[in-house]
């Protein structure tokens, strides 16, 4: 069947692999989004519970709040065509101590430079949590994730690293007020210029 792309190739491959033979035997498809004609990657660690159940991703509160301080809405994040999302694991690893599991540590290195390679428009990749700036950024990142997100400017234009979304993260955004003030803004900004 020649309208069997690339993308399809490697969604099998993925699926396919023995290092997810588990997830496929529980029926879970590996949850990301790629968009041929994207400007904007949002790289997080790995779905949660609700996403990968209802095989959307971001499909929970942390994903209302993660558009809100995008300034995009539901229908633009998910039907725009500018939005790719690939987080560093593509499968829900369960529940850790203080909230979930890490993303499993090779996963990223193995399938993101091939799933990339198919959306050469992207000029910002929103940097989500620390397992992601510490794949995207590596060495350049600082020495917390506050400081990081702080330092926001330093790693634009390509890269811009934000604190989870997630209800875990509520107090962290209260006692960092230049978060909601600086940041937020900031992303907004540069998101609308690529949304256009």
């Amino acid at each position: 069947d020649s309208s069997v792309t690339d993308a399809d190739k490697i969604f099998e491959a993925i699926r396919q692999d023995p290092d997810n033979a588990d997830f496929t035997a529980q029926g879970w498809d590996p949850l990301y989004h790629i968009e041929p004609e994207a400007t904007i990657l949002i790289a997080s660690q790995a779905p949660g519970r609700k996403a990968q159940t209802t095989k959307t991703y971001w499909n929970d509160p942390s994903g209302d709040r993660l558009r809100t301080w995008m300034g995009v809405t539901k229908d633009q994040f998910y039907h725009s065509g500018k939005i790719a999302v690939l987080p560093l694991d593509f499968y829900y690893p369960g529940k850790g101590k203080s909230g979930d599991l890490p993303p499993r540590k090779d996963f990223a290195a193995k399938w993101h430079p091939s799933l990339l390679a198919l959306m050469p428009k992207i000029q910002l990749t929103i940097v989500i949590g620390a397992y992601a700036q510490k794949y995207y950024l590596g060495k350049h990142r600082k020495k917390t994730l506050t400081a990081t997100v702080k330092n926001f400017r330093a790693y634009l234009p390509d890269y811009f690293p934000i604190v989870h979304p997630s209800p875990l993260n509520y107090g962290w955004v209260n006692r960092n007020p230049w978060f909601m003030t600086d940041v937020v803004p900031a992303l907004q900004a540069q998101v609308a210029a690529l949304m256009k």
